[in-house]
């Protein structure tokens, strides 16, 4: 039996293929529909006061949430000839990830029971054994869903394969739609997971293009006319993949957390039409989605095959989940429930729309999530590490009065060079969560409070970093830096800005002297070999690689050189929670400290009213 046949069996409990199967040169024309979601980065909980415009209105309204996805998908039971399918990157991203670990994403995709999964890099970012023990969650219970990456080969004996490769991970499956197979091969991308996640070095990353037709031809060999590729790739990369390749018909995608269909009327830009059509390497037509992100789109894709298994026809429909609730801002500018007959107004136009819907969330889905986030309150109550000196919070060295007043250890932490011991160790944990950045950036106002001597919990680091940040990696030449630098010091000395601004790095080194002019403050500006550990001077002309939380990357608290370079798209989101970075930071060494006072971003400074620290 082809190997085709052994999966089919495998997955599916076929015993084997029909005649047609192999030997018909054609396939009754057939209607595929695919339900699909993608990154939803353990975004279990709705995102509260998001604001799209209804019926013309500016208006805050609860988007998203597992329980309303897993509504979504139960609305659609019925639906003949239905995928339902999972494009990657389910974990990373919220403590419901930091602390379970994979088995609450796990837990709510099971109320959906999806047909199939592709692989996102995030995915690898607690390495081979941690994406085992996500995919271990995924096996409990009665639901099964197929775990593709055909691009993906791990070592036998290493976690993912600890007898055969095929123990975790599988190519491809079939499904049989309208009585005809259609192949489902997984795809993730190859560089980015490797660069900026943890997979182990001898797990295998193959070329995505030759690898998906490899098996696209091995389909087709066994008689499967229908292919869905179900890819971790990136919008872009998915419209270029198509042009390659002979023979697919469907890519259903992620990555790249691509926002598309016409929402305008919304007031949400996205980047392209649902479905996006592209052309095969054979010239015949290729039906692109994606559903943008967080569970707050589901998307319905409907394709329609001719007597010859090509792509006749493919429509479809992304929908923007939202609750029932809405608030608008009064004259004054303070946003205000609405009262019922508005509320009944507003839910009686979605009803006339498409593209955004009222939906209630899923009563079991609603339990799975609630239970988990009571174990969460009770969880942050857990110690993670220690540490062995007082955090001191500090904005600018040399600041009048001390933010860390009342922590034993930090009376005099504001008249010190060092600053903040705070900011500095979150640079630290930013920088050990990047595999690829040189030096990391932390604004001061980031940091919330110091941390006392002793025990530190969750409930703890939450309050240190309390936002919803993610990381970025961006390239920064060594002139861009420097220009960096002068633009968190003088968006507060110049611009009028917060002081929340003020930077601290991980990583690079210098002395300030906030009495000068901005292009003066900063001097012997010096950054450490990451393999080394030895400082010297910083190259203008060399190119780095930066992490940074995404609000100063996206040129907040005045960090405009930064803004320039996050509005060409010349950067990596990591998705990584800012706050998960530091628990895992602080819990990978047992107990923190602060750092040396050769590590410190500022060596020597000259405050505004020219004293030196």
């Amino acid at each position: 039996m082809p190997r085709t046949f052994q999966l089919a069996a495998l997955f599916l409990g076929l015993a084997c293929a029909s005649p047609a199967f192999a030997d018909a040169p054609s396939f009754p024309p057939v209607e595929l529909n695919i339900a699909h979601i993608n990154d939803h980065h353990s975004n279990l909980t709705a995102f509260k006061d998001f604001e799209l415009k209804l019926d013309g209105i500016p208006t805050r309204v609860e988007v998203g949430g597992m329980a309303r996805t897993a509504a979504q998908f139960r609305a659609l039971d019925g639906t003949p000839n239905l995928l339902k399918l999972h494009a990657g990157d389910a974990t990373t991203g919220t403590l419901f990830h930091t602390l379970f670990k994979g088995e609450a994403d796990a837990a709510l995709m099971k109320t959906i029971c999806f047909d199939a999964m592709s692989l996102g890099n995030h995915e690898f970012d607690e390495g081979d054994a941690g994406l085992r023990r996500f995919l271990d969650f995924m096996r409990q219970g009665g639901c099964y869903t197929p775990v593709l990456s055909a691009n993906v080969e791990p070592e036998v004996g290493t976690p993912l394969a600890p007898l055969h490769r095929g123990d975790y991970l599988q190519p491809y499956s079939v499904k049989w739609i309208g009585g005809v197979p259609v192949g489902i091969i997984g795809i993730v991308v190859r560089g980015k997971t490797q660069d900026s996640s943890r997979p182990l070095a001898s797990t295998r990353f193959l070329d995505e293009a030759e690898t998906a037709q490899r098996y696209i031809d091995e389909l087709k060999r066994g008689g499967v006319r229908h292919i869905v590729l179900l890819t971790h790739h990136g919008y872009a990369a998915d419209q270029a993949l198509a042009a390659r390749l002979s023979d697919v018909d469907v890519i259903i995608g992620g990555d790249s957390h691509t926002l598309l269909g016409d929402f305008t009327e919304y007031g949400l830009a996205s980047a392209g039409p649902y479905p996006t059509l592209a052309k095969n390497a054979d010239g015949e037509a290729v039906c692109i989605g994606q559903a943008w992100e967080y569970n707050k789109i589901v998307g319905l894709m409907n394709i329609r095959f001719d007597a010859q298994g090509r792509v006749a026809e493919c429509g479809g429909n992304p929908t923007l989940q939202v609750g029932d609730s809405f608030s608008r801002a009064n004259a004054e500018g303070t946003h205000l429930q609405v009262d019922a007959p508005t509320q009944q107004a507003i839910l009686a136009w979605l009803a006339t729309r498409k593209q955004v819907k009222a939906v209630q969330p899923d009563p079991t889905a609603q339990a799975e999530v609630s239970r988990y986030a009571g174990l969460m309150e009770k969880l942050t109550q857990r110690i993670i590490g220690g540490s062995s000196d007082a955090l001191c919070l500090v904005r600018i060295p040399g600041e009048e009065g001390g933010r860390g007043s009342g922590v034993a250890g930090c009376e005099n932490a504001n008249a010190k060079a060092q600053g903040s011991d705070i900011a500095q160790v979150v640079a630290e944990a930013f920088l050990a969560g990047s595999k690829r950045a040189d030096f990391a950036l932390q604004n001061a106002g980031g940091v919330r409070i110091s941390i006392p001597a002793g025990p530190i919990s969750f409930e703890t680091a939450n309050k240190v970093l309390p936002f919803s940040n993610v990381l970025i990696e961006m390239p920064v030449s060594g002139a861009q830096l420097i220009a960096t630098l002068e633009d968190g010091v003088a968006n507060h000395l110049d611009h009028g800005g917060s002081s929340g601004g003020h930077p601290y790095m991980s990583g690079a080194r210098w002395d300030l002297d906030l009495s000068k002019s901005q292009g003066q403050r900063f001097s012997n500006i010096q950054v450490r070999d990451r393999k080394t550990g030895i400082w010297s001077a910083i190259d203008p002309g060399k190119i780095y690689t930066l992490v940074t939380n995404d609000f100063l990357a996206s040129g907040k608290e005045g960090y405009a050189t930064l803004g320039k370079i996050y509005a060409t798209g010349n950067y990596v989101n990591t998705y990584l929670l800012y706050t998960q970075t530091f628990v895992d930071y602080v819990q990978a060494k047992g107990s923190v400290a602060r750092p040396p006072v050769s590590d410190y971003s500022h060596q020597r400074v000259v405050t505004k009213a020219g004293k030196l620290l």
